[in-house]
Formats: C-alpha cells, structure tokens, sequence
C-alpha cells in the first residue's frame, strides 16, 4: 500500500512547520489588545452564551458596526471550549493559515511552483499579515476570503472559463459576511477586467451562490432589529467612514503610502522589481496590478484611515513580487535587501512594549545590540546562496530567519506587552474584591479590554463609589488605588 504522505511536495515538509510555529504560538500570550478586539471577543461570546447567533450585542445591547462572520467563528471556539484568550483569535489564525495554503495551490497552477513558493513565503512572513493573523479583528477573514474569489477568477478571465466563478461568488459572499459592502466595492478590477462577459456573473449558479451566503444574516438581523441596523451599519460605518473623519481617524492622503511599506516589511525591498514592464505580458498579472493599485487608491481617498484596511491588497502584491522573484535573473540585491530590513525586529524588541502602550513618539529609542549584526550576516549568506545559483535555498533561508525572528519578538515581548497594553494583568489582580472596585479614569482600550475580562463591567466611580478605585494617566497602565490615593495593598 503506498504511504499518503509520499505525495506531498517536499517543500510542504518545511513549509507547515513554519506556517504553525508563526501562525498558533504565542495565541494566549497577551491578552485582549486595543479598543477593537475585546469588543468583537466579547459579542462572539455573548453569542456562544445566549444562543442568539443574528443580533451581536455589546454587554447586553444591540451593536451593529460590524456583520456577524467574526462573532460566529469567535462563539464557536467558545462552544466548543476554548479559552477567553484563544478562542477570538486561533480561528482567525486557522482561516489566515487555511488561505495560505489555497494562496499557494492556486498560484501554482497560474504562474508555476517557483513563483508560488516565493509569494507565499513573501505573504505569510510579511508584517501586516502576521500581525491581523494574531488578533481576533475583522480585517484578516475580509481580506482572505475576498482574495480568494479574486484568485478563482483567474482563469474566467483569460479564458471565459466558469467552472469556478460559484465559488469565487460564494467567497465573495463570506467577504461581505466579514465586513459589509466593502469587498464589493474592491472587486470592481475584477469586473473591469471582466467587462467584455461580465453578463456571467448575473448567471443563477453565480449571482445564486453569492446571495445564499451573503443575504440571509443581513435580512434576518434587519427584520429583528428594524432601521437602526441599516442606519448604523451602511450608513454610519461605511457612507460617514469614507467621507467624514468624525470617527477620528482622519489622516492625509498620502498616509497609505508609508503603511504600505511597513505593511510588507521584510520584503518591501522588492515593490522596485513590480516596476518591470515585461512583468505584465499577460491579463492576469495585469488584474493583479490593478487589484494591488485600486485598493491603495481608494482607502486613500477615505477619510478615515486605519492600517489594517490595506490587507486586501498584500496577498496581490505577494503574488506578483513572487513572480517577478521567479522570472528575474538580475535582481541578486533584492532578497539581501529584504534581509537587511529584518533589523528591524531586534531593533523593535526593547521598544514595541512601550510604542504599544505609550505611542511611538513617547517610546525610547533602541540602545546598540550584537543581535543587529544577524541580518546583515544572514545578507551576505542569501547573496552567496544567490551567486551559487540556488536562489530556493536562499529564499528558504530568508523564511527560516523570518521565522526566527518573529519567534523571538513572541517570546520576548508578547510578555511585556501583555503587561503595558492589555488589560488581563490589571484584572487578574482585582478579580477577587470586584465588588469593592470601581473605574475612576480609564483610557478607553483598556476599559473595553477590562470589561472583557469582567464579563459585566464594573461601574463607574460617580455613578457607585467603591473603596478601590482604577486610575489612569495618559501614556500610563492603570493602577488601583484607595480613595486616599495610596497605593492600594
């Protein structure tokens, strides 16, 4: 009897192991971070408790600014009995993962191994990636269910080919599942690029699977709750959030451009090798360029920014840095480049804690460490492999050092920042006098975070003064203290 496991490529054998290692360690290491993530860890919850899986509702009241695709992953992991750390974040981490793997079957087939391998080693390893992967948000299940249809359009558009488009529509439904209208509005290159059969799309398999996944939650939640639920959702969340910065986080436009950079470090040495005009022979690589371009220009002309919008458009950048790695042979200085950015993480371990905690502005700068002289080693290794003539062993190079050093900041600063940014100590220490606890000042990320943990929140010290009460200073963790101001015991 053959061994099943003979067929699986031999690269499989070093990439799962790297997938696991980045993706599932240090899920619990930190608690609930930010003002986003404890609120959509919270619904999910609620759901798992109550058994109302249509209505999210945040600490007993409707709240509708997001749909429901992340509250029902995070309620199933609470269902079936994952802790309050892990259960909002290892089935984000388990779709990242699970897309990766379609990312590189379905490039393969488009574009060859060599290519396929690059990008998704460029993809899983790059910063904004890995970071969504790690937290319980909506962005990463948006942008790897909508890039997942793009990706199954390929060949309908270069050769009318429908087989998969079913598919596509209903991935593209699970999208608007995660985060509203959003993708349907990203995936207009694909009708572009499209538009001389675009009547296919109208087709009953298509429109069909899309509305069978899409529609029920939204009228189910409509007919339950009324007007408040379109009002808040598409009208306040999605028309007010691109045209007005009353949601305070209005930023100029050009803010996606250093975002972009950041967003694909280590590897965004390699957007120079995206410039080649050979790179665009074909249409499908043409509708990557313009997936990657339309994503970029459009959540610049928001007014609100946030980083984490720009994801939809890395698994197409990915894509076409891998190809371009796969088809260029003079470009030996781009994977010691990248290797050159991995400074940056020894760089950012003593300082991330406190950046996190206090913005990058109040955080110290890094002191000198023999650590830092690793990348430039590792780039002059990967440049040898390269002049050698084994540009995969270099590239497994840079995804084992990638690996390495993403380990490491888990390991030394998930700790740390579980301490200056996360409000899971500050309620390990109250969890037992709750009742004689009350919050006097707190910024709100870590009261969201704290009435995470709570479960019910713990009053405020003017409406229900209690003998502890919970401070904050501005760039500071909070701290309980007696009425008297003395440090509480």
């Amino acid at each position: 009897m053959a061994n099943p496991f003979s067929r699986i490529p031999r690269a499989w054998w070093l990439a799962i192991p790297l997938l696991c290692i980045l993706y599932f360690s240090g899920l619990s290491a930190s608690g609930m971070l930010g003002p986003d993530e404890p609120r959509y860890a919270s619904i999910g919850r609620e759901m798992a408790r109550s058994g109302d899986w249509i209505t999210p509702r945040l600490w007993g009241a409707p709240w509708f600014e997001k749909p429901a695709l992340l509250y029902w992953m995070t309620g199933a992991a609470f269902r079936l009995g994952f802790g309050e750390d892990l259960a909002p974040r290892l089935p984000v981490a388990l779709f990242s993962v699970a897309f990766l793997i379609f990312f590189q079957c379905i490039l393969r087939r488009s574009f060859g191994a060599r290519a396929a391998w690059a990008a998704t080693l460029i993809l899983s390893t790059s910063a904004a990636w890995l970071g969504c992967s790690f937290i319980g948000a909506t962005d990463l299940p948006m942008a790897a269910a909508f890039s997942a249809a793009m990706l199954l359009s390929l060949d309908w558009m270069e050769t009318g080919d429908r087989r998969r488009l079913p598919l596509a529509a209903a991935l593209l439904g699970v999208a608007v599942l995660a985060k509203g209208l959003v993708p349907l509005v990203l995936s207009l290159p694909l009708l572009w690029c499209g538009r001389r059969r675009w009547t296919d799309l109208l087709r009953l398999p298509v429109a069909g699977a899309f509305l069978i996944v899409a529609l029920p939650w939204y009228l189910l939640c409509y007919l339950r709750n009324g007007a408040a639920f379109p009002r808040t959702l598409f009208w306040e969340q999605h028309f007010e959030r691109f045209t007005s910065a009353s949601l305070a986080h209005g930023q100029p436009f050009w803010f996606y451009v250093p975002v972009l950079a950041a967003a694909l470090m280590p590897w965004t040495p390699l957007l120079p090798l995206l410039t080649r005009r050979a790179l665009y022979g074909e249409a499908r690589r043409r509708f990557l360029l313009l997936w990657l371009l339309f994503v970029l220009v459009f959540f610049s002309f928001s007014k609100n920014k946030l980083p984490g919008y720009l994801l939809p458009l890395a698994p197409a950048a990915a894509a076409l840095m891998g190809i371009s790695l796969a088809e260029t042979q003079r470009a030996r200085w781009a994977l010691p480049a990248a290797a050159l950015c991995l400074l940056a993480i020894p760089a950012a371990l003593p300082v991330l804690p406190e950046a996190l905690a206090a913005g990058l502005s109040r955080a110290s700068l890094p002191a000198f460490h023999w650590t830092w002289l690793l990348p430039v080693a590792l780039a002059g290794c990967i440049y040898w492999l390269e002049r050698q003539g084994r540009p995969a062993a270099a590239l497994a190079a840079m995804a084992v050092a990638a690996t390495a050093g993403v380990v490491a900041l888990k390991l030394i600063d998930l700790p740390a920042i579980d301490r200056a940014y996360s409000a899971r100590p500050l309620w390990r220490e109250i969890a037992a006098r709750r009742d004689s606890v009350c919050i006097q000042s707190m910024h709100r990320s870590w009261r969201y975070g704290l009435n995470y943990y709570s479960v019910m929140p713990l009053p405020d010290c003017s409406q229900s003064p209690r003998h502890f009460q919970v401070w904050q200073q501005p760039g500071q963790a909070p701290l309980v203290r007696a009425p008297n101001d003395s440090p509480a015991p």
